[in-house]
């Protein structure tokens, strides 16, 4: 009974459930009722704090916490990212994957958009990883070298999107007060004196050093919910990483596995939450910005991702055993979900609730970039790996 409860947890986990559930629960409350949706979002909940706060500036700090851990654990020793020579050709892709939907945004923009939606530009950048996890492995089986190349390429680009996030979407209606950062630095300072004197509970680095730098970027007026990615790295670690991204080890009782393996399904569930908060977007809200931000995730990200990946092959830093060009082309159109990370900086480009909510769209339709690759993988032929 426990193994078959297991079993669906990690199904309902693996196929993104909480997040898809949420955005199609915003998606049919905020065009049966925005009245009711908008009070429910805005609405003194806890104290001053309404939902939306309490999700995207608090809930968020853990979402983009295990982010951090994934992306420090590449990095280390042994990680996916280490050494940076086995890394080179999806660096190279990761760069397009990046200029290509800001280039393809700004483009599309001086054709069809105007000089207030350039703000835009950072919202296609980074990808969706547990979405395109998902897609890569229907259209790749699941141990085709495709997958390992598009995690990678997926944790470089989410790692500037939350970069892109904290240096160029600050509060438009507040100036940034940098002075206000030196209690992040405090936080750091604290997380590595945690560090040396052995502290292994993850607690007192969540409580004590989390808060110190979220108190910070607040009053800095940056975005708080980035403020354990700056706490995170100073965990304790293993020495030498053995596991890949998404894949679990028990046997890794550090600090940094420990906060990640015991938070890990409580922010996949709650981003039910998020889903439900960032999604109410009403269909009449179309409009420009809807186009260029789908059209800078499907043709940006496809062609940057393609023409980077081909460029670094012929430099020299070939693509790895089994993955050819159509592979490359169908992991570009793979990456091209934005959906999480895109309605987040959506939420954070725009002001206007018109246009956010066009924003936010093209970042929901950008789902359709699944079903295309999907599709590709069948007209292609491109074998699977079981």
């Amino acid at each position: 009974m426990k193994r078959k409860t297991a079993d669906r947890v990690n199904m309902l986990r693996e196929f993104s459930i909480p997040l898809l559930t949420g955005i199609v629960a915003a998606l049919l409350w905020s065009n049966l009722s925005p009245e009711s949706y908008h009070h429910f979002n805005h609405a003194p909940l806890l104290g001053p704090f309404n939902f939306h706060f309490l999700t995207n500036d608090i809930f968020m700090v853990l979402f983009f916490g295990i982010a951090a851990a994934e992306i420090a654990q590449s990095c280390f020793p042994g990680g996916d990212l280490n050494p940076i020579q086995k890394a080179i050709n999806p660096l190279f892709a990761t760069l397009g994957g990046v200029l290509g939907p800001v280039v393809a945004y700004f483009a599309l923009n001086a054709v069809i958009g105007s000089p207030a939606l350039l703000r835009g530009w950072g919202i296609p950048t980074a990808t969706d990883i547990a979405l395109a996890w998902l897609v890569a492995k229907i259209v790749f089986g699941e141990r085709h070298p495709a997958i390992s190349y598009l995690l990678l390429l997926a944790i470089v680009d989410d790692a500037i999107g939350l970069a892109i996030i904290a240096a160029f979407y600050p509060d438009p209606a507040q100036p940034v007060q940098l002075q206000w950062l030196t209690l992040t630095g405090c936080g750091m300072l604290v997380a590595y004196l945690l560090r040396r004197l052995r502290v292994r509970n993850y607690w007192p680095y969540l409580l004590v050093s989390g808060s110190l730098s979220w108190f910070g970027l607040f009053h800095s007026h940056l975005h708080p919910a980035l403020s354990l990615v700056f706490i995170v790295p100073f965990m304790p670690h293993p020495r030498r990483e053995k596991m890949h991204i998404f894949e679990g080890d028990m046997k890794d009782h550090s600090t940094m596995a420990l906060f990640e393996h015991e938070w890990k399904v409580i922010v996949e569930f709650g981003l039910f939450m998020f889903g439900v908060t960032n999604a109410g977007v009403e269909f009449t809200h179309i409009g420009p910005a809807t186009w260029l931000v789908l059209g800078a995730l499907a043709i940006g990200k496809t062609l940057g991702i393609y023409g980077m990946g081909i460029a670094g092959a012929s430099l020299g830093y070939p693509l790895p055993e089994g993955v050819g060009k159509k592979e490359l082309l169908l992991l570009g159109m793979i990456a091209g979900v934005g959906l999480t990370v895109a309605l987040f900086v959506a939420g954070e480009a725009f002001t206007d609730p018109m246009t956010q909510g066009a924003a936010k769209m093209g970042a929901l339709l950008s789902g359709a970039c699944a079903v295309i690759a999907i599709a590709g993988g069948r007209l292609l032929k491109v074998p699977r790996m079981r």
